[in-house]
């Protein structure tokens, strides 16, 4: 495929992480229980590829500044972005947490299949990961198309290191949005640092990454419990 070719080339991917993300657009089309509406691999490179990928950057940014190359999908899904992250990016490790149990399925069953030994499923909601060890130890935090900014930042902060980085992926910019994200992420320990603004395919010229940055402790009292973020977002 000329298009997933190109993509490869603009993040100078090599043989293997190419072959592994033209399978995995391959099992998209393929496996009825694929959590996904874009199925077509033609419109599946830009619209899951190369928006997922968009990130590598900030991303690449973070682990020479030296924090941990360990990555958490939050809400991953059909594992976007963090399989294409994971296949791009050999050297990082990106666990998959997603709360539905057939999601999770089909994200063990797709990480089988594509042969990503630094990658990993955990069957959990965000909120309930800092209880079980994994407070602090993330470098990065992952979202896209998972909740408002207020509740993404409250999910990321406990379990991000310090100055550990949030990037959110966003459609149209929403002044309100922003400054109740800016407002819980000060609440939470978080900074927002950058808005960027990506094209990665047609059709997306109002696609943007929020990046935060963590840069105080999260007050224990953070996370809230299981859905609260939700319903009674900070900010």
């Amino acid at each position: 495929m000329k298009r997933l070719a190109r993509l490869a080339a603009d993040h100078e991917l090599g043989a293997a992480a190419t072959d592994a993300l033209s399978r995995y657009l391959d099992l998209l089309a393929a496996d009825p229980h694929a959590p996904t509406t874009v199925r077509d691999p033609g419109q599946a490179v830009d619209v899951h590829l190369a928006d997922s990928l968009s990130a590598l950057p900030l991303l690449d940014d973070a682990v020479r500044a030296g924090l941990p190359p360990r990555i958490a999908d939050l809400g991953a899904g059909a594992g976007l972005p963090g399989i294409p992250i994971a296949a791009a990016r050999p050297a990082l490790h990106v666990d998959l947490v997603e709360s539905t149990g057939r999601r999770c399925a089909f994200l063990r069953d797709a990480l089988a299949a594509l042969g990503l030994p630094n990658a990993a499923v955990l069957c959990a909601r965000a909120e309930e990961l800092p209880a079980q060890g994994l407070r602090g130890t993330y470098g990065a935090v992952a979202v896209r198309a998972v909740a408002p900014l207020a509740t993404l930042v409250e999910y990321a902060a406990p379990l991000l290191v310090p100055d550990g980085v949030l990037v959110a992926w966003k459609g149209a910019r929403d002044p309100d949005e922003e400054r109740a994200g800016a407002g819980a992420a000060d609440e939470v320990g978080l900074e927002a640092v950058e808005v960027r603004p990506v094209s990665p395919y047609e059709g997306s010229a109002h696609r943007h990454l929020h990046l935060y940055r963590k840069v105080r402790p999260t007050p224990p009292r953070y996370p809230r419990r299981p859905g609260v973020a939700r319903k009674k977002p900070l900010g």
